[in-house]
């Protein structure tokens, strides 16, 4: 039985995931904001807010060390209302960096003794193609800069954590029919789960350190 790792596991596509790894008779850890206000879930709920050091920390040392097969930093924000290239909320765009570009990192590092005890750990980070720099649309620039920042991150940890068997993806869902994506989305978050659970489950230390869509095709980045 693996350990499954979800930051944001609450709702939608974390939810979903949750969901899958549970139903295949694996053991789901789920970092949310609010336990208490979660409701039941696919898994242990445990708190977690991906912005911010203490908690991070704190999370980590309610895994008592136990090894990470598979860690999902799915958590992220949609960004503040103003966000044009033209005119910018910098408070929203900074909290949105923070969230969306540190969370993943700052957890990561915090769960690397864990993972590091498992053999074949995996480190996906739920990204998104509206942050690749071949699409040149300039809505939700402090999303977009956000998701194209995290994209290097994965990059990064995959280059470092190469010789030590962790394999690392960055992620694109897909346009999801979630809170985040809105009802008139293109997909529903029960084929978008499936999909990157697909692709998670085939990555490899071979695989390491590239874009994927849902679907399993690769992206540019």
């Amino acid at each position: 039985m693996a350990l499954i790792v979800i930051t944001g596991g609450n709702r939608g596509i974390g939810r979903e995931l949750a969901r899958l790894y549970a139903e295949g008779g694996d053991r789901v850890v789920l970092g949310v904001r609010k336990p208490e206000a979660a409701g039941s879930l696919p898994g242990t709920a445990l708190p977690l807010d991906v912005g911010d050091d203490g908690s991070a920390a704190a999370f980590a040392g309610l895994l008592e060390g136990e090894p990470i097969d598979v860690l999902i930093n799915n958590a992220g924000v949609i960004g503040p209302d103003r966000q044009s290239a033209l005119d910018a909320d910098f408070a929203g765009f900074l909290d949105t960096l923070n969230v969306n570009t540190l969370g993943p990192l700052r957890v990561t590092q915090a769960l690397l003794p864990n993972l590091r005890k498992a053999a074949g750990a995996k480190v996906a980070i739920v990204s998104s193609q509206m942050g690749s720099m071949s699409y040149a649309k300039s809505d939700h620039v402090a999303y977009r800069a956000s998701k194209a920042a995290v994209n290097k991150v994965a990059q990064c940890l995959a280059t470092d954590l190469a010789e030590e068997g962790i394999a690392v993806a960055a992620l694109h869902p897909g346009w999801v029919r979630t809170d985040m994506g809105g009802p008139g989305a293109d997909i529903a978050p029960e084929e978008s789960a499936a999909g990157l659970k697909a692709v998670i489950d085939r990555l490899s230390p071979e695989t390491t350190g590239r874009f994927w869509n849902y679907d399993g095709a690769s992206l540019a980045w």
